[in-house]
């Protein structure tokens, strides 16, 4: 070959060369920075993260930020988001925590960035896609759980971090609708702001308030045990019937051991794997990845002889 037409070919492979160690990312070779933010720091999100950095591995022109509040109060998560945003984030994924007081905020952050919501939706919002569980079915599903616990009816009273949070309208709601026309009465939902100790002392005072209760339902990850603790207090352990919502250990326990008659599990697994990985192909240009504004992950019930092998397919999930 001759002089000149070596130093071409050298030339072309070299470009070819560079090229390639562009990767995925774009021809800049840029990595997406993608965020995901839950509401509040309960072990449950401990879960989504696994999703989150599942993706991320899955995706090498990828990078996850992953903000968990201390707190669960609105004013900590917005900081956190305009935080992001002035780092140039290309994408968050938040669970709202005061939808209804957040809307123009979030709008302001979907002017700035890809936003999508997860776990609990801001349909008024600007946000691009829902992507979870859909709260009023899986509070239909706590209903029938319910219905199952107490056959010839009674009191009970309904427990929850944010009464203003989508996800728990949503979810009461769905509990309400399933209970019509049954035995059950439900008293009243109380709040305790995400905070776990104030939590357990709503479900203790209820117990000496309405000393005839026979039963109570968490719809938060914490108030399962928070409630548990409670009545374990009180000695009043399968008089006080207990339904609740996902997997924190404690709740998982308490339903293998039978104190907890059963729980609504989401994936949060899910949450966390589908909300970057559909951001990231959005943003590649793939405007299907969160086409028609909600992604449905769906829900379990889990009753004392599902425990078991579902803590086996937590482990496999988690590598714990």
């Amino acid at each position: 070959m001759k002089p000149k037409a070596t130093r071409i070919l050298t030339t072309l492979l070299l470009a070819f060369a560079l090229a390639g160690c562009k990767g995925g990312g774009g021809s800049s070779g840029k990595k997406l920075k993608l965020a995901f933010v839950p509401n509040n720091s309960a072990t449950f999100w401990v879960i989504a993260r696994a999703g989150c950095e599942q993706a991320a591995k899955e995706l090498p022109n990828v990078e996850v930020d992953f903000r968990m509040p201390s707190t669960g109060g609105a004013g900590e998560q917005q900081q956190i988001m305009d935080d992001l945003v002035a780092k140039g984030i290309d994408g968050i994924a938040v669970s709202p925590i005061d939808p209804a007081n957040q809307t123009a905020f979030l709008d302001k952050i979907a002017g700035q960035t890809l936003l999508v919501c997860h776990d609990s939706d801001a349909p008024k919002s600007k946000r691009v896609c829902y992507i979870g569980t859909d709260n009023f079915a899986s509070g239909v599903e706590a209903g029938k759980l319910l219905k199952e616990a107490l056959p010839n009816g009674g009191k009970i009273m309904a427990f929850v971090g944010n009464a203003d949070a989508d996800n728990a309208q949503e979810r009461y709601k769905g509990i309400k609708k399933e209970l019509e026309g049954s035995k059950i009465e439900v008293i009243d939902l109380r709040s305790d702001d995400i905070d776990i100790v104030r939590a357990q002392k709503n479900a203790e005072d209820t117990l000496v308030k309405y000393p005839d209760i026979a039963g109570m339902v968490g719809l938060y990850a914490y108030n399962g045990p928070a409630i548990l603790n409670a009545v374990r207090s009180a000695n009043m352990v399968g008089k006080v019937k207990i339904v609740c919502f996902d997997e924190d250990d404690a709740t998982l326990s308490g339903v293998a051991a039978g104190e907890i008659h059963g729980t609504v599990v989401q994936q949060p697994f899910e949450f966390g794997k589908q909300a970057i990985t559909r951001m990231a192909k959005h943003l590649a240009g793939d405007k299907e990845a969160l086409a028609g504004g909600r992604q449905i992950v769906p829900t379990r019930s889990l009753r004392k002889d599902d425990i078991a092998g579902f803590k086996a397919e937590l482990s496999k999930i988690t590598g714990k």
